[in-house]
């Protein structure tokens, strides 16, 4: 099939616009301007709007204007019509509009060189495409002015329904006209846009496309594509407590069916063959070769675990390969904190020390790279640095128990331990961070010592006041009353140990190491404590407004009782972002690293 990359060399061609097929212009003349603004303008505003009966009166006295160009850029009126928004009226407009035109006024192109059909095939307008190819069959076949085919603009759309019609109609693109880089094009465009099940339909029409290095380096750049499911993290700390046995069957998602398929045939070339289609095409940096498309090292950049699982589980040779800063796949994964992939080094034994032990050209072993900031963060805002600073140190606690002892004091080429690397670059984090949660908890302080005095005060202030004979409250035996003092007296606990958590955030010393655990666990406990307070507050509120005024007033106290929920859902939404990012950080990361299932050496039941 030649080249592994030469899909990569396929551009469409820009066409003359002398050389297109285009509609009479004579109503574009200066000359004609009063016509232009009387018939082509209003003719327009129709066909846009699919307005026939107005159409038809303009047509029935000049059954030519459809094939003249009415508007400035060339185009007629069914260039308009297929175009329009997709609706009844536009596809009966059609109807009626190429029933009074020639095979050939449909293969009219305007000034891009698109015909009807190509327009019509941009905006997804199925029954008006099936009409137009009933009256010419030729239409699939005229490319627009960069010799864009239909069904290569369909594709780019990603309208579903519109690439399987005139994929059919293009003869399942089998017509000598049809080129083995144009089938690849279209094939790789497929991966590239999720077009999943008609990827799959052309390599099953056209086998030997899976021999496309391509199609291999678009497979690896699609993570997503095979993580149809994401486990949700409450999931990722459930499932290693309770252990439970992994009994049922998975199935292939698209992508993974395309990439066994592919790798089937590639996995069959000699070494040296293969290699190169791995290696990706050449590019002269600085005068210097790199391949910045090794797809093994894409997949590893972009957490493609299970890409690199399926290929390494039938090539395990692929785990040794490095890049040209001597990295391997898994120096790559740590560096952008893919955890999945790394944690595939606990699946091959005793040769990962083999690997985590590589040192890269700059010197810097497994562990220096933990020590440089993430390539890609997965937060960007203020409160994210808190807690990517924590994952940062996770990390490095991590790699730090699988690496060797005698690697933990290893310099690189800057002179720089692993520990002392981690240090320098993370110094504007541990400032950042400092500085928010201060802010956040002396904010946080402020609103729990509110609620304290606030609740305090209340219950010494009871409702219905003291007996002036005992002393004792008036609605000591009521037990909606009973209910009002003990959701106080939580509020008043729970606000006041709210206040005591802050405060220690506060007077932390705010090391590297209280980002790992301290810290975060504070901020969760004294958020959770507040919002409890709140709720807590709120509840003790409507329940003595309901003691007080349900005998005589009794939808005025529940009507009061709906709206205290408003402050504490507002509080919820308000705060559930910083809640979630805190529990997941601290508890969902503790379940990150050594998993329960394997997945290198995983047998699916199904194979």
């Amino acid at each position: 099939m030649g080249e592994p990359n030469d899909i990569d060399q396929f551009h469409p061609i820009s066409l003359s616009p002398s050389i297109y097929n285009l509609p009479v212009q004579d109503l574009l003349d200066d000359n004609k301007r009063r016509d232009f603004i009387n018939i082509c303008v209003p003719l327009s505003k129709a066909s846009m709007k699919g307005d026939w009966k107005t159409a038809k009166s303009i047509l029935n006295c000049q059954e030519h204007l459809v094939r003249y160009s009415i508007t400035e850029n060339c185009e007629t009126a069914v260039h308009i019509a297929a175009a329009a928004q997709r609706n009844t009226k536009s596809i009966n407009f059609v109807q009626h509009l190429v029933g009074k035109m020639e095979k050939a006024d449909l293969q009219l192109q305007n000034r891009q060189g698109n015909t009807a059909l190509c327009l019509a095939a941009a905006a997804g307008n199925v029954e008006i495409a099936k009409i137009m190819v009933k009256s010419n069959k030729d239409l699939p076949t005229i490319a627009n002015g960069e010799a864009m085919r239909p069904l290569f603009i369909v594709v780019l759309f990603r309208h579903h329904e519109m690439v399987n019609y005139l994929y059919h109609q293009s003869q399942r693109m089998g017509a000598p006209d049809w080129t083995p880089k144009d089938r690849k094009w279209v094939f790789l465009r497929c991966i590239e846009l999720d077009l999943w099940d008609f990827a799959l339909k052309i390599l099953k029409d056209y086998p030997l496309l899976a021999q496309c290095g391509s199609a291999l380096g678009a497979l690896a750049r699609k993570p997503s594509a095979f993580n149809e499911s994401k486990q949700h993290c409450i999931w990722r700390i459930i499932n290693p407590i309770i252990c439970l046995k992994r009994e049922h069957v998975e199935t292939d998602s698209k992508a993974m069916q395309i990439l066994r398929k592919i790798w089937t045939r590639i996995e069959e070339k000699p070494k040296a063959e293969i290699d190169k289609i791995l290696r990706g095409p050449k590019v002269l940096k600085d005068g210097i070769q790199t391949y910045p498309s090794r797809i093994l090292f894409v997949a590893a950049e972009m957490g493609n675990t299970k890409f690199l699982v399926e290929l390494i589980s039938r090539y395990p040779d692929l785990m040794w390969k490095k890049n040209e800063n001597n990295q391997s796949i898994f120096h790559v994964a740590v560096s952008h904190r893919h955890e999945d992939i790394y944690n595939l080094l606990y699946e091959i034994g005793s040769m990962k020390a083999l690997i985590i032990s590589l040192a890269d050209k700059d010197g810097n072993n497994m562990l220096h790279l933990v020590g440089k900031k993430a390539e890609k963060r997965r937060d960007q805002d203020v409160s994210g640095v808190v807690f990517q600073m924590q994952l940062d140190l996770i990390w490095f606690k991590e790699v730090e128990s699988m690496i060797p002892p005698l690697y933990k004091e290893q310099k690189n080429t800057s002179g720089l331990t692993p520990y002392e690397l981690f240090t320098l670059n993370h110094t504007t984090s541990v400032i950042d961070g400092e500085k928010w949660m201060k802010g956040t908890a002396s904010k946080c302080t402020l609103v729990a010592t509110l609620i304290a005095t606030i609740v305090f005060a209340v219950a010494y202030t009871i409702p219905g006041g003291y007996d002036q004979n005992d002393g004792f409250p008036m609605f000591l035996h009521n037990g909606p009353f009973l209910l009002f003092v003990v959701l106080d007296a939580i509020s008043f606990i729970l606000s006041s140990i709210s206040i005591l958590v802050f405060l220690s955030i506060l007077t932390c010393r705010y090391t590297q190491e209280d980002f790992r655990n301290s810290l975060p666990e504070k901020l969760l406990v004294g958020l959770s404590m507040l919002f409890l307070s709140i709720v807590t507050m709120m509840i003790s509120f409507s329940v003595s407004f309901f003691v007080l005024y349900r005998h005589r007033f009794i939808t005025l106290a529940i009507f009061v009782s709906l709206v205290a929920i408003i402050p504490i859902v507002s509080y919820a939404y308000l705060q559930y972002p910083l809640l979630k990012d805190a529990f997941r950080s601290t508890y969902g990361s503790k379940f990150l690293f050594r998993p329960k299932e394997q997945m290198l050496y995983y047998h699916n039941p199904r194979f």
